[in-house]
């Protein structure tokens, strides 16, 4: 009886799959497409994947590509796979890599591709269509940095930086990498001034110089500022092992400036997301209110 069983439960298996579970606007979302998501979020680690809030993220994101196409908002192939691309490379993968990975849990690459369509229309829409709501004022940045006890005229700075690289090569043994860590450990008690540092690595072999980078301290993580903040203008940083060699900065100047502070930027960015996250809530309860949806 049991073996009669199985036969039979992977028998209906595939035809359940492809039954369709709800019709939103004329768009069918099939069981197929639940078990999908339901196994992409268990990857992702989503707190909530339970098959009615996997089913409601999916009619919101057939609402939302809808509502997109009402604005000519329809992102192409090429940029879902570039924003695919991303998440990939942020999670250290190449593409394929990441397909491979997915493919492992048995998730299909348009699963996520889906999802990532739907949010990039949505970010598109709320940020063209409520620009002006969604605005923060510097007034409220600094009463809030107040309100928290900060200081909102607290000093930070403007940086101009040049990246400096000592090249080895990929696949370079390690002694080479060795000796030119102490080559630039040479150079940098050496160097005492940016025309200097730029004047040295042009002249050195397997040497570059990057373009000029300018940053303010809002735009830096913590460990860097406090890296810049203890380097002396004109001189260099620590070396550090990159993909591409040996790698430097050379300060050139650090600025005063009160444009913007981290302290600032920590705010203005939360107080953003809550006002993008409130009217996206809002917009898309009224969205969703017009759109035909059929449970089957």
């Amino acid at each position: 009886m049991a073996t009669a069983a199985m036969v039979l439960i992977s028998a209906v298996s595939p035809a359940h799959a492809q039954t369709v579970a709800v019709i939103v606007n004329g768009e069918p979302i099939t069981n197929m497409d639940i078990e999908q998501r339901m196994k992409l979020n268990a990857l992702s680690g989503a707190k909530e994947n339970s098959r009615q809030s996997v089913l409601d993220d999916l009619i919101n994101e057939k609402v939302k590509i809808k509502e997109g196409k009402k604005f000519s908002v329809d992102p192409g192939p090429s940029e879902v796979d570039g924003s695919y691309a991303n998440m990939a490379s942020r999670m250290r993968l190449t593409p394929d890599q990441l397909t491979q990975s997915l493919a492992s849990k048995g998730i299909r690459p348009n699963t996520l591709k889906s999802r990532l369509k739907a949010d990039m229309v949505w970010n598109a829409i709320v940020r063209g269509r409520f620009k002006q709501s969604l605005q923060v004022g510097e007034k409220e940045v600094e009463a809030a940095v107040q309100g928290q006890g900060g200081d909102a005229t607290a000093e930070a700075f403007e940086y101009q930086m040049r990246p400096l690289v000592l090249i080895v090569p990929r696949g370079a043994g390690g002694g080479l990498a060795e000796a030119r860590h102490k080559e630039a450990m040479a150079l940098r008690e050496r160097i005492q001034s940016c025309d200097d540092a730029i004047r040295t690595f042009k002249s050195t072999q397997n040497a570059t110089v990057k373009g000029i980078v300018v940053k303010s301290s809002a735009d830096l993580p913590p460990n860097l500022r406090d890296m810049l903040d203890k380097t002396p203008i004109g001189h260099l940083t620590s070396p550090e092992v990159t993909a591409q060699g040996i790698e430097m900065v050379a300060l050139c100047s650090r600025k005063p400036t009160k444009v913007d502070t981290p302290k600032k930027r920590e705010v203005r960015e939360k107080m953003f997301a809550e006002k993008f996250d409130a009217k996206s809530k809002s917009y898309l309860a009224d969205v969703r209110k017009a759109a035909m949806i059929e449970y089957r």
